[in-house]
C-alpha cells in the first residue's frame, strides 16, 4: 500500500494512487512521509543554490579576475544550466525517486553506472556541507564579537571546528525530525534570501551608488598584471583569459536545483512538481544573484575594485548604517544555515537511496526509516558524520608552499578547502554522467513518458547541457600553476587529484562489492 503524509497519531495517510503505483512500478514502496508541497520542494532546491552564500563567498574572486564585467558571465551560466535543469526535469518526472541522479543513471544505463554517479554526487554533496557550514564561521564570529564583546577569530582552527560542528549537528537534528521541518527551514531561507539580495540592492541604492550602469561593462584592466588586484596575469586577454576564470565564480554557484529530485518521494505530485521546482529555483536564483552582484558593483567605492578585493564585501556594506550592516549579517548567517541544512538533507537521501538497493557498506542500517518521523534517520546521521570528519582537515594548513611530486600545494590553504574544491567539480562530473546516460538511453530507444517531457527537443537540450557541463568541468579541473588565476579556484593540481582519488576509491569498492542490482 502506498502512503502519504502523517495522519492521526503519527500514522501515514494513503497516498494518491498514481504516485504509489509509479513507485511500485519502479520496485519500491512508500516509506518516507509525502508531505512537501511545490513551494517546499522549490525552497529546498533554492536554499541549496543560495544566491547569498554563493555571492558572499565568491564575489571578490569574480571581481578580481574579471572586473565588473564578470557579471555578464552570469546569464551565460544560468542559460546553459537551464538546459541541464530541463533535461533533469524530464528524468525526474519519469523516475520520481529519492537519490535523483543515482536513480537516473541506474535506469538509463545500468546499476553499476548509476552507482558511480551516486558515489561521486553523494561524496560531492557531503563535501559541500562542510564547505557551506564552515563558510558561515566568519559571519557568526563577526556577530558574536559585535553583540557580546567576544574576541573570536574566524581563522582559528578550534573556532572553525566548534561553530561548523554545531551547525552540522543542528541541521541533522532538524532534518531528522521530519521532511516538513526541512521544508519550513528552506521556506524561511527563501524569505531571507529575498530580503538579503533585493534588500541589499535597495539599501545600497538609497545610500547612493558610486557608478552608473556603464561601469558594469568595464574590466578595470584586470587582464593586465600591473592592474590586477589579485596579482594574476592574463596577458592582456580578457575574453580568452580573464573571462574563462571569472566565469567560475558563477559556475560554482548555479547548481543545487537538482536537489528537488532528491526529495521526490516526500513531495506531493512529484512527477509534475519537481521539474517545475528545478526550473524555478534556477531562474529565481539567477535573478536574485544578478541583482545582488549588480548592486555591489555599482556601489564600489571611488577607490576602485582593489580595495574591495582585499577587504571583501564589508568594504561596500560598510557605508551602510551599523544596525543595517548587522541586520544583513544575520541574513547571511541564516542563508548559510538554510543552505547547509538543504544540502545535508539531499546528501542523506542519496545515501538512503543507495543503501535501499544494498549498494553501500552497512546498507541495512543506513536504509532504516524512523517509525515516528518517517525520515531516513541513519542516512541523515551519515550526512552529519562524514562532514564532521572532514572538519579535521582544518588542522592541516601549511604556512609555506609544499612541493609534492610534480606539483606544489599552496601555502595557507587548509586541507578542508582543498577537499571542498572537489565539490563543484564532482557535482559537474555527476551532472555530465547523468546527461550522458540519458543520451545513451535515448539511443537505445527510451522515450520519456512522464508528466513533463521535452518532446522533439529532448535530444538537442540534453546534448547542449552535456556539452556545457563537459566544457566547464574541464575549465574547473584543468591543472595550472599557482600563479594563474584558475588556481584561485582549483589550487593547481589539487582538485583534479582529489577527484581522481575519490573516483578510484569508488571503482575499488564497486569491484570488490560486485554491485549488480
Amino acid at each position: 500500500m502506498a502512503y502519504r503524509g502523517l495522519g492521526v497519531g503519527g500514522t501515514l495517510a494513503p497516498t494518491p494512487a498514481s504516485e504509489g503505483d509509479r513507485l511500485a512500478a519502479l520496485g519500491y514502496r512508500q516509506e518516507l512521509a509525502r508531505v512537501l508541497s511545490l513551494f517546499d520542494n522549490f525552497a529546498v532546491a533554492f536554499s541549496y543554490l543560495s544566491p547569498m552564500v554563493g555571492v558572499y563567498s565568491l564575489y571578490t574572486l569574480g571581481l578580481g579576475t574579471g572586473g565588473p564585467r564578470y557579471i555578464w558571465t552570469m546569464p551565460v551560466v544560468v542559460g546553459a544550466m537551464l538546459l541541464v535543469a530541463l533535461a533533469f526535469g524530464e528524468l525526474a518526472s519519469e523516475y520520481p525517486l529519492s537519490g535523483a541522479l543515482y536513480q537516473y543513471g541506474k535506469y538509463c544505463v545500468g546499476s553499476r553506472y548509476g552507482w558511480f554517479v551516486g558515489w561521486i554526487y553523494g561524496f560531492a554533496l557531503l563535501a559541500t556541507v562542510a564547505s557551506v557550514d564552515s563558510g558561515a564561521v566568519g559571519y557568526v564570529t563577526a556577530l558574536a564579537n559585535a553583540w557580546f564583546g567576544t574576541h573570536l577569530s574566524a581563522g582559528d582552527h578550534r573556532t572553525i571546528f566548534a561553530i561548523t560542528g554545531a551547525i552540522v549537528i543542528l541541521s541533522a537534528l532538524l532534518n531528522a525530525i521530519g521532511a516538513k521541518i526541512m521544508g519550513r527551514v528552506a521556506r524561511f531561507g527563501v524569505y531571507v534570501e529575498t530580503i538579503g539580495t533585493f534588500g541589499v540592492f535597495a539599501a545600497l541604492a538609497v545610500a547612493g551608488f558610486h557608478h552608473g550602469i556603464g561601469y558594469a561593462f568595464t574590466t578595470q584592466h584586470v587582464a593586465h598584471l600591473t592592474s590586477n588586484p589579485l596579482g594574476v596575469d592574463f596577458g592582456g586577454h580578457w575574453w580568452t583569459g580573464a573571462a574563462l576564470v571569472a566565469i567560475l565564480a558563477n559556475v560554482y554557484i548555479f547548481f543545487g536545483f537538482e536537489s528537488a529530485g532528491d526529495i521526490s518521494e516526500e513531495t506531493l505530485d512529484a512527477r509534475r512538481q519537481v521539474p517545475k521546482a528545478m526550473r524555478n529555483a534556477l531562474l529565481y536564483g539567477g535573478i536574485a544573484s544578478f541583482v545582488l552582484v549588480l548592486g555591489l558593483i555599482l556601489a564600489t567605492p571611488a577607490g576602485g575594485i582593489a580595495g574591495v578585493v582585499s577587504g571583501g564585501i564589508d568594504v561596500i556594506l560598510g557605508e551602510l548604517p551599523a544596525w543595517l550592516q548587522q541586520f544583513f549579517l544575520v541574513m547571511v548567517v541564516v542563508a548559510f544555515f538554510s543552505c547547509g541544512t538543504a544540502v545535508q538533507g539531499a546528501g542523506a537521501r542519496v545515501a538512503y537511496a543507495l543503501a535501499r538497493d544494498g549498494a553501500l557498506p552497512g546498507s541495512d542500517w543506513i536504509r532504516r526509516v524512523s517509525a515516528r518521523h518517517h525520515t531516513p534517520v541513519n542516512a541523515i546521521a551519515i550526512g552529519a558524520a562524514i562532514p564532521f570528519a572532514f572538519l579535521l582537515l582544518v588542522l592541516i594548513n601549511p604556512s609555506h608552499t609544499v612541493h609534492l611530486g610534480w606539483f606544489d600545494y599552496p601555502a595557507h590553504v587548509n586541507a578542508l578547502y582543498a577537499l571542498v574544491s572537489f565539490s563543484t567539480s564532482g557535482i559537474y562530473l555527476a551532472f555530465f554522467l547523468t546527461l550522458l546516460g540519458a543520451l545513451i538511453a535515448r539511443a537505445r530507444g527510451w522515450r520519456p513518458q512522464g508528466a513533463f517531457s521535452l518532446g522533439g527537443w529532448g535530444v538537442v537540450v540534453t546534448l547542449g547541457g552535456a556539452l556545457y557541463l563537459l566544457l566547464m568541468l574541464l575549465n574547473i579541473v584543468w591543472p595550472s600553476s599557482l600563479a594563474s588565476g584558475r588556481a584561485l579556484f582549483n589550487y593547481g593540481w589539487v582538485t583534479l587529484l582529489v577527484m581522481a582519488v575519490i573516483v578510484a576509491l569508488g571503482a575499488c569498492y564497486q569491484t570488490l562489492a560486485r554491485i549488480r542490482r
